[in-house]
């Protein structure tokens, strides 16, 4: 079980920021492995590990935005850019979300979907000017990042990877795409964990948050913090193109694991 748990929050912190797709890992990976699914208390886990990792990332940020709540300034605007594009994913999420997820929560169209959004993210990072930066975006942009976000409930797309796309669409310098992408995930899994976490406390379930929630949590937190400080760093210097031929390698590696299985 630690070795599953360990695993399965390697996986997940790693994806969880990358342009890549958590959900459509750990699918493709208990497919592989032949694991079952990893339970309600896992979600929660990952979903609290990688919060954390987030948040104590970008503490000095998130401090300056809570004081400029209060006494105004640059943080408020942000906050409200960011409220305005977790609001479409939050409507979503809520009627449709898991729907969405369990229609298309199939192998074959995880790998088109890495393949297809891999591509259009190169595109998005490759042909639209980048001298936009986060401070001066809009409200409508804030509105397409977070329609687009959306788009993540189907696996393979990768929730970090739409929103980058979608911000470098909107000619928002790399860097920022990056940063506002990480900064809108706080609300989105916290607010993903909290649905988890409430759907037990209804039911009379929290007695399944043993040992391995709390190991899922570290595992997460630091895998995650890894990951964000590699992103932002990487992207300082590097495109996305990468990361498009990762997501189509894998497709191929897993459709024919799939076609000789």
């Amino acid at each position: 079980m630690l070795i599953q748990t360990l695993f399965l929050s390697i996986v997940q912190s790693i994806t969880e920021f990358l342009p890549v797709s958590s959900s459509g890992h750990l699918i493709l990976t208990r497919l592989i492995m032949g694991w079952e699914e990893q339970g309600a208390a896992m979600d929660i886990a990952l979903h609290v590990g990688t919060l954390l990792a987030v948040c104590v990332y970008f503490f000095k940020d998130l401090w300056r935005m809570l004081i400029d709540l209060f006494k105004g300034g640059a943080g408020r605007r942000m906050i409200y850019l960011l409220l305005v594009a977790t609001f479409p994913v939050l409507l979503v999420g809520f009627f449709y979300g898991r729907y969405i997820e369990m229609v298309f929560r199939n192998p074959y169209i995880v790998c088109v979907m890495l393949i297809v959004f891999g591509v259009i993210l190169w595109l998005a990072d490759k042909y639209s000017a980048s001298d936009n930066q986060v401070k001066k975006m809009s409200t409508l942009d804030a509105l397409f990042i977070g329609l687009a976000q959306c788009l993540a409930f189907v696996p393979g797309v990768s929730r970090s990877g739409i929103t980058m796309t979608m911000a470098r669409f909107r000619k928002i310098n790399r860097s920022d795409a990056a940063y506002f992408t990480m900064l809108l995930s706080i609300p989105v899994i916290a607010a993903a964990g909290c649905w988890v976490f409430l759907s037990l406390l209804i039911h009379d379930q929290l007695n399944v948050l043993g040992a391995a929630f709390v190991e899922g949590i570290i595992f997460s937190f630091v895998g995650g913090l890894a990951v964000i400080w590699f992103l932002m760093n990487f992207v300082k210097k590097h495109s996305f193109f990468a990361f498009m031929v990762y997501r189509i390698i894998l497709a191929i590696i897993v459709l024919i694991f799939l076609f000789f299985k």
